[in-house]
């Protein structure tokens, strides 16, 4: 009997390849405008998305009641609104909404705007 060593294995079960996943257009996605492309890994212990947003795309204000969001910005410029507050961000930087706290996700950008988001159920 042929085992692989168990980096292998695990290789298999965790690593995520979003260029195999299906990519989605998602019009308004959270009410927002234009259209969200992402390939997402959906399960019950929450969303992990490599996204983009065209120029002039957004993705809605909405609030997370069960679960918390962290989005990484790959490429492009945004900006996001939370709570009563605003923020701009560029490659690099790192955006977190905590559980109970409401946001957006504006491409402030001409170019699209590339992110990986991570939302785990809480």
């Amino acid at each position: 009997m042929s085992m692989q060593p168990a980096a292998e294995k695990q290789e298999d079960i965790m690593k995520l390849d979003f260029n195999k996943l299906q990519e989605e257009r998602i019009p308004e996605f959270k009410g927002g405008t234009g259209e969200t492309i992402a390939r997402m890994h959906v399960d019950e212990l929450g969303k992990i998305m490599y996204g983009k947003l065209p120029a002039g795309s957004t993705i809605g204000y909405h609030r997370h009641e069960t679960n918390s969001e962290i989005i990484f910005i790959l490429d492009g410029t945004a900006k996001c609104l939370y709570d009563d507050g605003e923020e701009h961000l560029v490659k690099g930087d790192c955006h977190y909404c905590p559980k109970g706290h409401s946001h957006s996700l504006i491409n402030a950008g001409k170019d699209e705007l590339v992110f990986f988001a991570v939302v785990p159920e809480q």
